[in-house]
């Protein structure tokens, strides 16, 4: 079980895949306790994403928000159902950004969660994490068992762009350029001539792929993309990823004790 978020009045619902993956049937229940059978429009495993749809109309429905400019310390609500405690509502703040968990079961995941310490618990899953303007700026999707008032949620400008390609009955698709990558740690900071640790070390190269066809050598350290800085492999990760395929992305990298484009 977990809970969901609606997005359009014709039914349209986000939640997240761990809470319908594998299932045979997906049973939603309302807040005016209407159960509906769902259909599952489309996931994506990598970011935890699900989008299912009921069959109903003028549906209550909550607008996304601009996850990007949430700030540390901004006050945020949580709603889901915790235990099968229907419609619970918690308060807290931004305790943190751009979290990478490793939590997500995919050699491709791609993580950037938002921290809060609103009250999340197992059944939250899927839920909205709101702004004070009502807007849905994360969904809600994993705690960390033996914490307290440490709940993660999936960014709402990167769950906007999953759900967009979804209901498009696109293929997801995001940017590739082919590289294995891996943190910059201070003894290889040092070793290459860096003032401290940064960016995203490329560890190998793959054949006949963008990067290899740019230049890009085993060695490199990618320290920006599109003049935006890379603090590590996984900053590096989601910028590549939040691009369309084909599009052109200007890297900087670290080679030699120079910075490259």
């Amino acid at each position: 079980g977990g809970s969901g978020v609606i997005i359009s009045p014709d039914g349209y619902i986000v939640t997240n895949n761990h809470v319908v993956e594998d299932a045979s049937e997906v049973k939603v229940t309302l807040n005016d306790n209407r159960t509906f059978t769902a259909k599952v429009i489309g996931t994506d495993p990598t970011t935890d994403v699900a989008l299912v749809k009921i069959d109903a109309t003028d549906l209550p429905n909550i607008p996304f928000g601009e996850s990007d400019a949430l700030r540390l310390g901004e006050w945020v609500l949580a709603i889901g159902s915790p235990y099968g405690l229907q419609s619970t509502v918690t308060a807290g703040i931004i305790s943190a950004k751009a979290r990478n968990l490793d939590i997500i079961p995919s050699q491709f995941r791609i993580e950037s969660f938002i921290q809060t310490d609103a009250a999340v618990n197992p059944g939250n899953s899927g839920g909205p994490l709101l702004n004070m303007a009502g807007q849905v700026v994360g969904i809600n999707t994993a705690i960390i068992a033996s914490g307290q008032g440490i709940g993660f949620a999936i960014p709402s400008n990167m769950a906007a762009k999953i759900i967009d390609q979804i209901k498009s009955g696109k293929k997801i698709s995001r940017g590739w350029i082919g590289v294995s990558i891996q943190d910059v740690d201070e003894n290889t900071a040092k070793a290459l001539g860096m003032k401290e640790p940064k960016g995203a070390l490329v560890g190998s190269v793959m054949e006949n792929e963008p990067a290899a066809k740019a230049g890009m050598k085993d060695g490199d350290i990618i320290i920006a993309v599109d003049k935006k800085d890379i603090e590590d492999a996984s900053a590096l990760l989601r910028a590549i990823a939040d691009k369309a395929p084909g599009s052109d992305a200007v890297l900087t990298i670290w080679r030699d004790g120079k910075n490259f484009d």
